[in-house]
């Protein structure tokens, strides 16, 4: 857990708020006008907030920009004796939402902020106006879900690599020393743009994970895929009606070896079959690293044109 003043020289230099409402306290970024339609931007594994400090200016111009830290993630708590599973972290941001009373969200989920933010809008269909996933999965109750999460797990080095070191009995061992290996960690995720690497941004990521315990949020994600214990939200048929009604965008980096194209943009547009889908060459897994300017350009034109 990061502590909640620091601001990694001035790169994200964003005010801290804190949530006790999911049972630990949950760090969130709130900027920009507090009546204005809230913008919900899901970072993923190994990540936090700092992922979306090039897209937090810019949205905030005109919309509520709040980023919530996931549990066992940024500067969110890792709580000992909870789980950590999907579920887990659906049931959490659907407290934090309720108790913020958020509705009208514009919810942009990369990586498996995916999966936690169609988990959302499966329970609460009604608080959600759009749909952004940027290289993140939308599952919500598609019949070929399993077959495309296991064809991607296949030829995935992130998932190759968690079958293998969950098998030999590594996997908490490297994922507990996150602080240590997080450059090798996002770089076989992938992203494409060296140019942002520096000790600042090494540290900033790597500062989430200072010991085994504060590691616990990201080897659980890995472990629940090792172990199958990850349920994803299914959708009753009025959620499901509500949300395949929204205006939806799909960005995905082509370069994605962690989450390929192939095999979950067509998750997307099964759900949203006429959702305008966005292809960034060159762009990776992180692709809030790769081409932060492109995407808010395209996240700005799409919320403006909805």
């Amino acid at each position: 857990m990061i502590e909640a003043d620091v601001t990694f020289d001035g790169t994200f230099p964003f005010q801290p708020h804190f949530s006790t409402a999911p049972g630990f306290r949950m760090h969130y970024v709130d900027e920009g006008p507090t009546d204005g339609e809230p913008v919900l931007l899901l970072h993923g594994e190994p990540s936090w907030g700092y992922l979306f400090r090039r897209l937090i200016p810019v949205l905030s111009r005109t919309h509520r920009v709040i980023v919530p830290d996931h549990m066992g993630f940024g500067k969110s708590e890792a709580p000992e004796g909870r789980s950590y599973w999907l579920q887990d972290h659906i049931d959490n941001l659907e407290r934090f939402v309720l108790d913020l009373d958020l509705t009208r969200i514009t919810l942009v989920m990369h990586d498996f902020g995916g999966p936690v933010g169609m988990g959302l809008a499966a329970r609460q269909p009604g608080r959600i106006r759009r749909i952004v996933a940027a290289n993140g999965p939308t599952p919500f109750g598609q019949p070929d879900l399993f077959d495309r999460l296991a064809a991607n797990a296949a030829v995935s080095p992130w998932f190759r690599w968690i079958a293998k070191a969950h098998a030999d009995g590594t996997l908490e061992d490297v994922l507990g020393q996150l602080g240590f290996n997080i450059l090798s960690t996002l770089k076989l995720n992938g992203f494409e743009n060296n140019a942002v690497i520096d000790d600042t941004w090494i540290t900033a990521y790597g500062a989430a994970f200072p010991d085994a315990a504060a590691c616990r949020g990201a080897i659980g994600w890995a472990k629940g895929f090792a172990l199958g214990l990850h349920r994803f939200e299914e959708p009753e048929a009025e959620a499901a009606r509500l949300i395949r009604a929204l205006p939806a965008l799909a960005i995905w980096g082509e370069a994605d070896r962690t989450l390929r194209a192939e095999h979950f943009l067509p998750l997307f547009s099964g759900i949203f079959p006429a959702a305008p889908v966005r292809r960034l060459t060159g762009a990776g897994h992180y692709c809030f690293e790769d081409a932060p300017d492109a995407i808010g350009e395209l996240i700005g034109d799409f919320i403006r044109q909805t």
